[in-house]
């Protein structure tokens, strides 16, 4: 299995998503999770990333395996969690008032599989994100954050470099095309 790939996404996150995700290569080795706040809204984010991807993009189910090569979306009001080989979903506490939230998710990517994880932090309101980044960062991992002069809502950005010192801080053309080197 190559990187662990963790994007969180909120307002204004959906062409960010869509332009890392198409240009993730269909040999790629990586695993990708994405939390996009959708409360408890029916979501549609995996039919609109297969559009453009050349991976399969679904929800994450309980107790499946990650599989490489493979885009997981956490479902509608559920929190996404990795462990050792394979997703767990609960449907615990809002985490900064959301559910799904990046934070757990980030932060179970950083315990489990430490230095192969990619956090990165697109556009989207509060702080999602930020202590899950700065923990990815801690256990040896890579954080990127969407530049928040690029990003349509650049709270969690900012708020993403505030808690801790990202690697990178850059336009979302240029985390696709880092991302895309991971594979």
């Amino acid at each position: 299995m190559g990187a662990i790939i963790v994007i969180a996404a909120s307002t204004g996150g959906l062409e960010p998503l869509r332009k890392i995700v198409t240009a993730l290569p269909a040999a790629c080795s990586a695993s990708v999770f994405i939390v996009w706040h959708t409360g408890r809204h029916p979501s549609i984010l995996p039919d609109i990333l297969n559009m453009t991807s050349h991976l399969p993009v679904l929800h994450g189910e309980d107790g499946h395996p990650i599989e490489a090569g493979h885009i997981y979306v956490a479902p509608p009001d559920e929190h996404m969690y990795l462990d050792r080989g394979v997703i767990r979903l609960d449907h615990g506490a809002k985490v900064n008032f959301t559910r799904p939230a990046a934070d757990p998710l980030f932060i179970s990517a950083a315990e489990t599989y430490g230095e192969r994880v990619v956090g990165i932090v697109l556009s989207g309101y509060d702080s999602d994100g930020a202590d899950g980044l700065a923990k990815i960062k801690d256990q040896g991992g890579i954080a990127l954050v969407q530049k928040p002069e690029d990003a349509e809502q650049p709270a969690m950005p900012w708020a993403a470099i505030m808690a801790d010192h990202p690697d990178a801080c850059l336009p979302v053309k240029e985390i696709a095309a880092r991302v895309a080197g991971l594979c």
